[in-house]
């Protein structure tokens, strides 16, 4: 390992941001997640999945109008430093790096999970460790592997998407032989369009927008490729269609074809209506499909939280040794340190599934909520910021602002009040808030005491100055 503090390197292609962009919010939260979602609110889910996106569309404009004009691997912990304080880039950035350890485990744990499908004797903790080893290697090879690797899973999400939705669009226009046309006796007979009330369409915005997760990891890439404002640009424009056509137009397709309370659709909604339109092996084609969005899902994780540790070094927010880079210009202590934390968290899940293990899970569950309420608060001040200092870095421009940024901090604050009136989400926002409020006072404690506020505004000077250069 080198002993570099230089900068990361730029190798990943605007082929690698595009598809990261297109295919980077598609996860197992889609393939099987959708189904307890759809269960709870039928058809209506529609709009939960509708409301959701909207808010990670507006979210996404702002961190793309950041990004475009100041590019980092810190991504919004570096603009919250700058623009709301110190202390509000540290909690995030910590938090965020904490979401993405706990998922990693999670990830690992499911995909070894689906692995038993086939090698069913196969040790579960073994598979779980095999898989997280690899593709940490892939991580620690280089950026390209990484966004290699990402580029190929992403292209088979995209195609099975793409072929699901097909298939279901020739059914529900009759073009399917042996089967007959659904017309809107799934949508609106059974219940109607909202057979619980609309309280669950609300109810199912608060688990949907957890699925969105992994949208802003663009923006974190953004730092690493050699055209940053053209491949955020790409990714910030294209948000709107990948959701409308992968989430809410394969949920569509579901709610339209299968009755919204079929048994089936709980378990798995896609291999449900595979199993309907008589796909052979249908279960098996899934699971690979969900394996390759595990996969995903787990090496956009080791990326994610790998430069999140490293834009925080950089900033004097973690420990320095975590801004070493490797002769191949990757943070190889920071993804080892961020694997390692992954590794007792799968351990934890083993030997204290139910406390421990759980404790994790439901203390980084609200995280999401957290880092959409910076970015936004970021944007406020940032975009006035820009605007007085250099006009012509905003090549994305948010939407009516600030109106639309206002109301989006009033939906997510109303988002996450909700949550602790909701009794299966309720634990999850005292925990997320608990963890938020101890980093928090971790920084007043361990950072501001030490001094180390005066080194954190000359470094973020310093990188702000040279970004406007």
């Amino acid at each position: 390992m080198g002993n570099q503090q230089g900068q990361l390197k730029s190798d990943l292609k605007v082929r690698h941001i595009s598809m990261i962009s297109i295919a980077g919010v598609i996860g197992a939260g889609l393939f099987i997640g959708s189904g307890a979602v759809i269960n709870s609110s039928g058809p209506g889910a529609l709009l939960s999945y509708a409301f959701a996106g909207l808010v990670v569309v507006l979210v996404m404009r702002m961190l793309g109008e950041m990004a475009a004009a100041r590019p980092t691997s810190g991504s919004f912990s570096t603009y919250a430093s700058e623009a709301i304080g110190p202390w509000a880039g540290f909690t995030i950035g910590w938090l965020y790096w904490f979401f993405w350890t706990v998922v990693i485990a999670i990830e690992a744990i499911a995909g070894a999970a689906i692995i038993q499908y086939w090698i069913p004797d196969f040790p579960l903790w073994l598979m779980a460790l095999i898989l997280t080893v690899s593709l940490t290697m892939t991580n620690l090879f280089s950026v390209k592997s990484f966004g290699e690797f990402e580029y190929w899973f992403s292209l088979i999400k995209v195609v099975s998407i793409v072929a699901f939705l097909i298939l279901g669009l020739c059914v529900i226009f009759g073009w399917y032989p042996g089967i007959a046309a659904p017309g809107t006796s799934n949508l609106f007979g059974n219940g109607g369009f909202m057979p619980t009330g609309f309280s669950s369409v609300l109810i199912g915005i608060t688990v949907v927008i957890f699925s969105f997760m992994g949208t802003e990891i663009v923006a974190i890439a953004a730092g690493e490729s050699k055209h940053p404002a053209k491949s955020v640009r790409i990714a910030t424009n294209s948000v709107i269609w990948r959701i409308l056509i992968f989430y809410i137009g394969s949920i569509a397709i579901v709610v339209t074809l299968l009755p919204w309370n079929s048994a089936n659709i709980l378990v798995s909604p896609f291999v449900a209506v595979l199993d309907y339109v008589g796909i052979p092996a249908a279960a098996q084609i899934m699971n690979f499909v969900v394996l390759t969005a595990v996969l995903s899902c787990l090496n956009s994780a080791l990326y994610a939280n790998s430069r999140m540790l490293f834009g925080m070094a950089q900033k004097g927010e973690a420990p320095k040794a975590f801004q070493k880079l490797s002769k191949k210009g990757v943070p190889a202590r920071a993804i080892l340190f961020s694997t390692s934390f992954a590794y007792v968290a799968v351990i934890f899940s083993y030997i204290s599934p139910d406390t421990l293990f759980l404790f994790l899970v439901n203390s980084s569950g609200a995280v999401a909520l957290l880092v959409y309420l910076v970015i936004a608060f970021s944007h406020l001040r940032m975009r006035r910021k820009l605007e007085a200092e250099d006009p012509g870095s905003l090549k994305i421009k948010m939407w009516l602002f600030p109106y639309l940024t206002y109301a989006t901090i009033l939906f997510i604050v109303g988002i996450y009040g909700a949550m602790f009136f909701i009794e299966s989400l309720r634990i999850q926002a005292i925990l997320t808030s608990l963890v938020a409020v101890f980093t928090v006072a971790s920084y007043f404690m361990f950072v501001r005491n030490k001094g180390a506020v005066k080194d954190l505004q000359e470094n973020l000077a310093q990188t702000s100055s040279e970004n406007t250069r």
